[in-house]
């Protein structure tokens, strides 16, 4: 029985991991209202502005994910990963993003990196 449970605890971990999409974070400073989804509804500061193509013409207004910091992107911040993860919402489009990228709200960058290094490279999946 034990090692079943170990068994499916294995798999648990390996189809999270799966899923996880690799990109890079920046961040965006207030005010985050109004947004593409949500005009002048505050959702809060733990949120996202997504690729175009993550958007989906606002398809992903509200999806929820969760994203951790894997690594620098430049020399500047040698080691700006805190090794938290932070859940945020969707609530915008971020036009000038490339498709590997999303902007996160500077509270939740804050969160899984130091504000400093700008940019991280990051892994994210939605919850």
């Amino acid at each position: 029985m034990t090692k079943a449970f170990i068994l499916i605890g294995m798999v648990a971990c390996l189809t999270s991991v799966a899923h996880a999409i690799a990109g890079q974070a920046t961040f965006y400073t207030p005010p985050y209202v109004p947004s593409s989804c949500f005009g002048f509804e505050d959702r809060g500061v733990m949120i996202l502005a997504a690729n175009s193509g993550l958007f989906n013409n606002r398809a992903a207004c509200g999806q929820r994910y969760r994203v951790s910091c894997t690594g620098r992107t430049n020399l500047g911040v040698l080691e700006p990963c805190t090794g938290r993860t932070v859940d945020v919402t969707v609530v915008d489009l971020c036009p000038g993003c490339a498709g590997n990228q999303v902007d996160l709200s500077q509270e939740a960058f804050a969160v899984i990196a130091n504000t400093d290094a700008g940019r991280v490279n990051i892994e994210y999946n939605r919850i």
